[in-house]
């Protein structure tokens, strides 16, 4: 039971671990360390896979976010999922919006779908009259594909370039989702402004420190710049501090006067050019930074995945990478089990020991997350 808190709350390599065990005079072997860390904790990724389906049905949104990865010399992202009841992580070798939808149903197969909601997708996508024409003679509406037979199906249209193919699997990847009973639904994701995040979900919710931050880049060179710049920051930081206090006590009033005050803030010029085009693109991200009059509960940030995110860079500088699957799924699995026991007030120790000898005697991270959704819904 010391193995994983060594190596995932201390912080330990291997090696370490065993300096510490033979400190105290354990007869212990480096293999023996490798081995029970990479195939003596199965059990725990049903634990992950049970919490994980839990904190997501009992979650009003879902934060996400991803940083660098290693595993055995190539490169990968490390997804995290997270909300004020779990902390996920997911190892994947891509970061695309198809990836992302795995993700956030536990990297089960993908499946696909072709119906209305597909369709309304694909105008997004502006795909060619062309090509929708030979989707539509091959495609049979509301039919669910899996992966095999949708490449098939694919393979009939023929003539798809790679992005169109991208997005026509994008399209019915997510019509499935949103149509599917199996896992539950994220109806608000919290992220950057990246694009993978994007059209998955029905809400996307927008991080401010992120947006924020791309005026904090603008180097004006003009003194009557630099005090443009100056102006539009103080009422962008005083309008973030408006939205907080709507957070704590909501209203109808109020949101009309917030809503309103967006658009007053976020419509100005200055002759900047660089900055005029910043506030501008503020202004098209306006459903979604102000998601939250909708939603008080969501946060004005993404801070907690992005704290999430810290814990896999740290794994990264102790190990650098992970050498095989088994390595890398264990790394994620006691990561999620240690996060999410933590904001539960569990002892992440405790856990394991408990698990480990089989006296099942602490409650699981489940039924935890559901009691706490029931008594302070998130």
């Amino acid at each position: 039971s010391l193995i994983p808190i060594l190596k995932t709350e201390g912080g330990m390599s291997e090696k370490r671990i065993l300096e510490f065990f033979q400190n105290f005079g354990i007869e212990i072997s480096a293999a023996y360390i490798s081995q029970q860390w990479t195939g003596g904790y199965e059990l725990f990724h049903q634990e992950k896979s049970d919490l994980y389906r839990a904190a997501i049905a009992a979650s009003e949104y879902v934060q996400i976010d991803d940083t660098s990865a290693r595993v055995n010399g190539i490169n990968h992202y490390c997804q995290v999922v997270c909300s004020p009841l779990f902390t996920g992580y997911f190892t994947v070798p891509n970061k695309d919006r198809l990836t992302v939808l795995s993700v956030l149903t536990d990297l089960a197969p993908l499946h696909y779908r072709y119906d209305q909601h597909a369709i309304k997708l694909l105008n997004t996508f502006n795909l060619s009259d062309k090509a929708r024409r030979e989707i539509d003679a091959v495609l049979v509406p509301d039919v669910v594909m899996t992966e095999d037979e949708f490449i098939d199906k694919f393979f009939e249209i023929g003539s798809l370039g790679k992005k169109q193919g991208t997005h026509l699997a994008e399209a019915c990847a997510i019509a499935y989702y949103r149509h599917q009973t199996d896992f539950p639904i994220i109806n608000i994701l919290m992220a950057d402004d990246a694009p993978q995040f994007k059209l998955i979900t029905e809400h996307l919710a927008l991080c401010w420190v992120h947006d924020g931050r791309h005026y904090k880049k603008l180097t004006p060179i003009v003194p009557i710049h630099e005090d443009a710049l100056s102006d539009v920051r103080d009422l962008y930081w005083s309008y973030y501090t408006d939205l907080l206090k709507y957070k704590h006590a909501p209203t109808v009033e109020e949101k009309t006067r917030l809503t309103g005050k967006f658009d007053e803030v976020f419509s100005s010029t200055t002759g900047y050019d660089d900055l005029d085009d910043r506030i501008a693109k503020t202004l098209a991200k306006k459903a979604e930074l102000l998601l939250v009059l909708e939603h008080p509960k969501l946060p004005l940030h993404n801070n907690d995945a992005e704290l999430g995110a810290r814990v896999q860079a740290r794994a990264r500088d102790v190990s650098f990478q992970t050498r095989s699957t088994a390595g890398t799924k264990i790394k994620d699995t006691f990561m999620t089990i240690n996060q999410t026991a933590k904001k539960l007030g569990v002892s992440f120790y405790d856990y394991v020991l408990d698990r480990v000898s089989g006296a099942f005697k602490l409650p699981s991270l489940t039924d935890l997350i559901t009691q706490k959704a029931r008594t302070s819904p998130i």
